[in-house]
């Protein structure tokens, strides 16, 4: 309610005050104004107001200006003149709004051109009526010549609202498209994270199923030996791992169908995948007030590749390589094809990795990134990654030259080209 009473609140002083900006082409007897321009406008680029009011309230904003600025120019509180001089000017309005409500000029907005066309006709209509209400109110004479003018006017006027409409309607699209994806990019970064964590835990109800199997084999041998207090506590293990399977599983298959919700692409270009990782640690680096320098390299022939395997595998590898560098470094990627294998490089020039610390990189837990207070961090980073990538039957390994650390990655193309 509040947006509707300030759009009518603008017309009723903006409209009024473009309407002086005028100039009169045929000796003085139709004027040319940026009120009907303006008005215009208004009606296309505010939806949430019904014309016909709003053409109601312009006409009469308009009215009552000009009876104002007659009176003051007059010198006289001449009102009955004053408003048989102006009222044809409400008509106007109210005719305009009435066609472009009954055209439904608001629905066509995909249709710009269309848009222009039945501005210029309404606007005619408009005029007409106009200007017959005024050859009988102020006894001017109608020419030919004058609706000539009119439809000459009403194309220059009408086209030109439309041209700047569309200008911010672009505008408008590409900051929206922007802000989406933005906001695609968030949500790709979370999923594949999620992603890497539904690996863990597919693996964890694979594990808690065989322990289940396992203790109820316990449970059985337990009590045909008569031990039945053991038996009684393998078979409430059995149990409370079973329940734990079913957890992981319930998880599972939420954290499936939260991604399923989101509208993103499962399946992009590695182009295209490279560039978001890269565009999303640019923002990480910029965020830890480093300075870094990203080189791409992207070789051979690459099919659509599933977006959530490869960019949760690449950007923790690259978001690693940022906290490795101290204040200012290089990140190179590089993407090859060699047969059916897709090999990934991740290197940077960080702090390295010494070489007592090397036999432990992959192991869960180790960890050589402490915070301020001397807190480590989880450790499960390499460990999480390695394990996807056998997982879906590929090798991870570190590749160490003097003053860079690298990562390289062997990946089946057919697995990250799966569907279902």
């Amino acid at each position: 309610m509040n947006e509707k009473l300030l759009a009518f609140l603008f017309i009723i002083i903006a409209v009024p005050i473009a309407g002086e900006l005028k100039f009169y082409p045929i000796d003085g007897d139709i004027r040319v104004s940026l009120g009907t321009p303006l008005f215009f406008f208004i009606l296309l680029w505010l939806r949430k107001i019904h014309p016909i009011p709003a053409g109601i309230v312009a006409g009469s904003a308009v009215v009552l200006f000009r009876m104002f600025l007659y009176s003051i120019q007059t010198d006289t509180l001449q009102l009955v003149e004053a408003f048989f001089l102006h009222i044809p000017v409400f008509f106007y309005y109210f005719v305009y709004a009435s066609l472009f409500y009954l055209f439904k000029i608001y629905t066509f907005y995909e249709r710009p051109f269309f848009i222009g066309l039945m501005g210029v006709v309404t606007e005619v209509i408009a005029s007409m009526v106009e200007i017959t209400i005024r050859a009988f109110t102020s006894h001017i004479p109608i020419a030919l010549s004058t609706f000539l003018v009119i439809g000459g006017i009403a194309i220059i006027r009408s086209f030109f609202v439309l041209g700047f409409f569309n200008i911010l309607i672009l505008r408008e699209t590409k900051l929206a498209e922007g802000q989406q994806r933005q906001r695609n990019e968030e949500i790709l970064l979370l999923i594949s994270n999620l992603y890497v964590e539904m690996i863990q835990l597919k693996k964890s109800a694979k594990n808690a199923e065989e322990l289940t199997s396992t203790c109820y084999v316990l449970y059985r041998d337990l009590k045909a030996a008569q031990n039945n207090k053991e038996a009684k506590a393998a078979l409430k293990i059995a149990g409370q791992m079973h329940e734990i399977k079913k957890d992981h599983q319930r998880i599972y298959a939420g954290l499936s169908k939260l991604m399923v919700k989101e509208n993103l692409n499962e399946f992009m270009n590695i182009n295209d995948i490279i560039t978001i990782i890269i565009s999303a640690n640019k923002s990480y680096g910029e965020m830890l007030e480093k300075s870094i320098e990203y080189q791409v390299h992207i070789s051979g022939n690459h099919q659509l590749y599933n977006t959530f395997i490869l960019f949760s595998l690449v950007n923790n590898l690259v978001s690693n390589s940022v906290e490795a560098i101290i204040k200012q470094g290089q990140i190179k990627l590089t993407v090859s094809k060699a047969g059916d294998t897709v090999e990934i490089i991740v290197s940077d020039n960080g702090s390295g990795i010494s070489n007592k610390n090397k036999p432990f990189i992959f192991e869960p837990g180790f960890t050589t990134k402490f915070d301020d207070t001397g807190n480590p961090s989880n450790g499960i980073g390499l460990s999480h990654i390695k394990n996807v990538i056998e997982t879906i039957g590929g090798e991870m390994e570190l590749l160490e030259t003097t003053g860079e650390t690298i990562f390289g990655i062997q990946l089946p193309e057919a697995s990250l080209t799966e569907r279902g």
